[in-house]
């Protein structure tokens, strides 16, 4: 009998250390993300410079940070450059971005300042490969459009010179990636609960995401992770074990970044300027 108990023991834990393997063979050269913060949605400054702004990527850029910003679909599929779904905390409007035309997005001010909502490729203008870039795909709650935003925002980073790579909670982004762009470096986006509310599927997933149990479909080539929960025992055995990329995000105080220095090879900071 417990022979059989170990047996079972064993193949379970092969079969946990495969599912949280990521990419360890034939990895693309990540040098050029190396050796630079990353500054969240840009430089930005509360109110006078919003987030995710042509003006905080144009003020990261001088001050010669990376850069991490986020990009949704309109209705009528345009990449355009926001974090939320929903346009109430930036724009002051209850409607979800994804809901409108890129007609009715792009008239839309940031606060109360002259900024709108940029257009990917303007963003692409603008940093011109002076710095790299981590583009997060925003396709992480639907879980049924991935594809589609997938191969749009493939058709504009295709054509860009300089250095980035993707990211997503969604792991199927980072199967498609797989699949259509494996060159490519891409990073599964983690914490510890992804998703609100508590039906069973998205209970599923929030484990899923936070043990990193989609990594054997997706092989990505690095980890983002929340840092507050950079303790818990799945992330720290595969960083330790594979070795992959380590992304902390987002650290906001230069105290939280001396915390958590050994445990992560890039930050995405927020609110202060790292020393």
């Amino acid at each position: 009998m417990h022979i059989y108990i170990l047996v079972i023991v064993i193949i379970l834990t092969l079969l946990y250390l495969i599912l949280i393997m990521p990419r360890i063979r034939k990895k693309p050269d990540i040098s050029g993300l190396m050796g630079r913060h990353y500054a969240h949605r840009g430089l930005h400054k509360g109110r006078d410079i919003p987030e995710n702004s042509m003006p905080a990527f144009k003020l990261a850029v001088e001050e010669g940070y990376g850069i991490e910003f986020d990009v949704h679909l309109t209705k009528d599929q345009v990449p355009v450059v926001f974090h939320d779904d929903n346009l109430k905390r930036l724009c002051g409007i209850d409607k979800n971005i994804n809901d409108l035309s890129y007609e009715e997005v792009k008239n839309l001010n940031l606060y109360d300042t002259k900024e709108t909502i940029p257009h990917l490729q303007d963003v692409l203008d603008l940093v011109d490969g002076r710095v790299p870039l981590i583009i997060e795909i925003k396709a992480s709650k639907a879980f049924d459009k991935e594809k589609l935003i997938s191969r749009i925002v493939s058709t504009y980073l295709d054509k860009y010179k300089g250095i980035y790579c993707v990211e997503s909670f969604n792991p199927l982004v980072l199967l498609w990636f797989k699949q259509n762009r494996p060159n490519l470096v891409r990073g599964q986006l983690a914490t510890h609960k992804t998703f609100k509310n508590t039906d069973f599927t998205n209970r599923f997933f929030n484990f899923a995401l936070r043990n990193l149990l989609f990594n054997a479909f997706t092989k990505p080539d690095f980890i983002a992770y929340n840092y507050e929960y950079s303790h818990l025992f799945t992330y720290n055995l595969c960083r330790r074990l594979y070795k992959p990329l380590t992304v902390a995000y987002t650290i906001q105080t230069q105290d939280n970044l001396e915390k958590i220095r050994d445990r992560f090879d890039l930050i995405i900071f927020d609110e202060f300027i790292p020393q």
